[in-house]
């Protein structure tokens, strides 16, 4: 009953009141990395995605640019360390995460929860479509048990040649197992140790 209400209402209620926080407390670091973004290389502040919401809406994902402009034109949709793309500042916003903070705004506006499995561009979707009619079933969020266990992705991707390959093949199968698990234990409980092993991972505590 309880988990009922709190995935139909109070996730939603959850997801608003921790992102107007969250915007309220990093806007000073906000500013900041805005103005190293212009500092270090041509280009827009932010990088908006095309990726794929709630029962396939898709949806423009807000990020801090850390590429250069076009980069997606440019090489494969998934990067790797030291990809020749990413910008000195870029590497690291990526490496501490800080890229992300943007999609406080996404969550907002409604497109994304706090947590929730993370969203992924049509591409990939599309290849497993039959996962995503489940997954999809819910928003798309910002951290989860994938993004904790794949923190350090773009350093695994590095050791292939194939990058594209080896995320369809090696790393998009775990995620999506890690997605439906977090759909069969959604809970307050649940979204609050997400957001805490998260934060571990983060700043490596432990």
């Amino acid at each position: 009953m309880l988990n009922n209400f709190y995935r139909n209402t109070g996730k939603r209620v959850f997801d608003i009141f921790f992102s107007l926080l969250a915007i309220s407390f990093l806007m000073p670091l906000f500013l900041v990395i805005a103005v190293i973004i212009k500092l270090d290389s041509k280009g827009s502040i932010f990088y908006l995605q095309n990726r794929i919401g709630k029962d396939f809406v898709p949806f423009k994902l807000i990020k801090f640019r850390t590429m250069v402009t076009d980069a997606d034109k440019i090489g494969p949709l998934v990067t790797k360390d030291r990809d020749p793309r990413i910008t000195k500042a870029g590497r690291f916003l990526r490496k501490a995460k800080l890229d992300e903070l943007p999609q406080f705004f996404n969550v907002l506006k409604g497109d994304m929860s706090i947590v929730g499995p993370r969203p992924e561009v049509e591409k990939y979707v599309n290849l497993k479509k039959d996962d995503y009619k489940l997954i999809l079933s819910i928003k798309p969020g910002i951290t989860d048990y994938a993004t904790i266990l794949f923190r350090d992705e773009e350093d695994i991707l590095a050791k292939y040649d194939d990058i594209d390959y080896a995320y369809l093949k090696e790393i998009l199968p775990k995620k999506i197992e890690l997605y439906k698990k977090y759909l069969e234990e959604m809970s307050l409980f649940v979204d609050m140790k997400i957001i805490f092993l998260t934060f571990l991972k983060i700043f490596k505590v432990g």
